[in-house]
């Protein structure tokens, strides 16, 4: 059977990455290896890590460049990239190794994410990503190592929206893409924080411009606002739960205005 690279970039995470690495151990598939990449964290992150696995290291600036010193370190043939608050079904890997491996020219397994917290905004988050799925906003987590590599792995120089454009680059390459799990990923929102979302909002705003100019050909399906609109208004879920799809407009409108704000002053 195929092996599976599970790659995780982690910063500070020691709230959280027990519980993911203890849904990664408990697979019923086995044919794994455990690579953890952190980022210069200062609490227990590492030790959590080790506890579980000999494959831990350190790199930095951003999160797309320990994606990338994970797959290079990567022994095995496919690979699966998860972050440090989310967890996953037991059958996860088993199901994604049987879809892919069905057809040789298959690239990739998007796997639905659920939002887990009781919570207004991460209600209306989750509710938003339920609308992407078989969209282009919606992101592949199990892949081809080989066709990751072959389109060199995701651009360091932007610190968003990267999971977008490997497999648009991928798909370029004429692969089948669209591939979907039933088991889920599960993304672990209890500490979210309204106002720290815009500020990793405002972040991501200042690598804008280089993530327009150098990621042209595939940056309009992700910062274009109307882009997002049409694939609400086009879906007929979009009008069952009104109360979640304002708050799905305003917080859209509140990033996008963030995200502009922190693009204007970092010129």
């Amino acid at each position: 059977m195929p092996l599976v690279s599970i790659i995780i970039p982690t910063y500070n995470s020691a709230r959280t990455l027990e519980q993911c690495l203890i849904s990664i151990v408990a697979q019923d598939y086995k044919d794994i290896e455990i690579i953890v990449v952190d980022n210069n964290s200062t609490d227990t992150t590492k030790e959590i890590a080790q506890k579980y696995t000999q494959n831990v290291f350190n790199k930095w600036p951003e999160r797309t460049a320990q994606k990338n010193y994970g797959i290079e370190l990567a022994n095995w043939e496919y690979l699966l990239i998860i972050d440090w608050d989310m967890f996953i079904d037991k059958w996860l890997i088993t199901e994604c190794v049987k879809l892919i491996w069905k057809d040789l020219n298959n690239a990739w397994v998007c796997v639905p994410v659920s939002d887990v917290w009781d919570s207004y905004w991460v209600k209306c988050i989750a509710f938003e990503r339920s609308l992407y799925v078989w969209t282009q906003m919606e992101a592949p987590r199990f892949l081809k190592k080989e066709l990751v590599k072959k389109v060199w792995m995701y651009p360091e120089d932007i610190i968003f929206f990267e999971e977008f454009i490997v497999p648009q680059k991928i798909e370029k390459l004429g692969y089948n893409i669209r591939l979907h799990s039933e088991n889920k990923i599960y993304h672990d929102y209890y500490d979210f924080d309204f106002m720290q979302n815009l500020k990793k909002r405002f972040n991501y705003g200042k690598t804008m411009k280089a993530y327009s100019e150098n990621q042209e050909e595939y940056s309009d399906s992700q910062l274009w606002i109307w882009n997002r609109l049409k694939i609400f208004f086009t879906n007929k879920s979009f009008y069952t739960k009104p109360h979640l799809s304002l708050g799905i407009i305003s917080l859209k409108f509140i990033e996008l205005v963030s995200g502009k704000l922190g693009l204007f002053l970092n010129k």
